[in-house]
C-alpha cells in the first residue's frame, strides 16, 4: 500500500493468459473493493508483447495506467495483470502526483510479487535407427537435452524439448549426422 495525502494506494499483480481472465479478476477487485473511487490497470499479454492495455479508470489521461505499464515493461514481463485501486482521501494529488502514486504502488506490487521465469521451448521427435543410437546420444549428451519420451525398438524416437534460442546449435549437429529424421512437433 502507498499513501498520499490521504489518499491510499493498493498495488496487486497476477499472472494471467487472457483478457477472459483479466476481466474477472478486475470483477473480483472491484467487488472486493467496492468503496473505491478507482481501479487503474495495465497487462501485457504474449512472447511478442504486443497486446497490451492500459486503463486510466477516470483519472487524467496517462496518469494511471501509462505509468502502470512502465513498470511492467520495466521488468521486461509478459502474461501479467497489474491493478492499482484508489480511495479517495480529499486532496487532489496533481498528475505529478498520480503519475508518482500510481507508478510505486505497481514497483511495490510487482517487487512483492513471485515473478516466474519460463523459457520458450520447441519440441522435436528424432527417429533413428538403433545402430545410430550411440551418435544421437552423444549429441544429447553434450547439451544436456532431456529425453521428454523415448521409444526403443528397430526404428527409436526420441521427443525432446529444446529452448528456442538454441535449436539452430542442437538441430545442426543432428541434421549433420544424416542418419536422423527430425520432426518438430507442434
Amino acid at each position: 500500500m502507498y499513501k498520499d495525502r490521504g489518499s491510499k494506494f493498493y498495488g496487486y499483480a497476477f499472472p494471467v493468459t487472457d483478457e477472459e481472465q483479466i476481466n474477472a479478476i478486475l470483477k473480483q477487485l472491484k467487488e472486493k473493493h467496492h468503496k473505491a473511487r478507482h481501479w487503474c490497470y495495465a497487462w501485457q499479454l504474449g512472447l511478442e508483447k504486443t497486446h497490451y492495455r492500459v486503463n486510466d479508470d477516470g483519472e487524467p489521461s496517462n496518469s494511471a495506467g501509462q505509468p502502470i505499464y512502465g513498470q511492467i515493461q520495466s521488468k521486461e514481463l509478459t502474461n501479467v495483470l497489474v491493478v492499482v485501486v484508489r480511495y479517495f482521501g480529499g486532496t487532489k494529488l496533481g498528475v505529478g502526483g498520480l503519475v508518482t502514486a500510481y507508478k510505486t504502488t505497481a514497483q511495490l506490487a510487482l517487487e512483492r510479487a513471485d515473478i516466474v521465469v519460463k523459457t520458450i521451448d520447441k519440441s522435436f521427435q528424432l527417429t533413428f535407427e538403433y545402430k545410430d543410437m550411440n551418435k544421437v546420444q552423444r549429441i544429447i549428451k553434450k547439451y544436456g537435452i532431456p529425453i521428454k519420451h523415448q521409444k526403443l525398438e528397430l526404428d527409436c524416437q526420441y521427443q525432446i524439448d529444446i529452448r528456442e534460442r538454441d535449436v539452430d546449435k542442437i538441430i545442426t549437429p543432428l541434421k549433420d549426422l544424416r542418419c536422423v529424421k527430425i520432426t518438430e512437433l507442434e
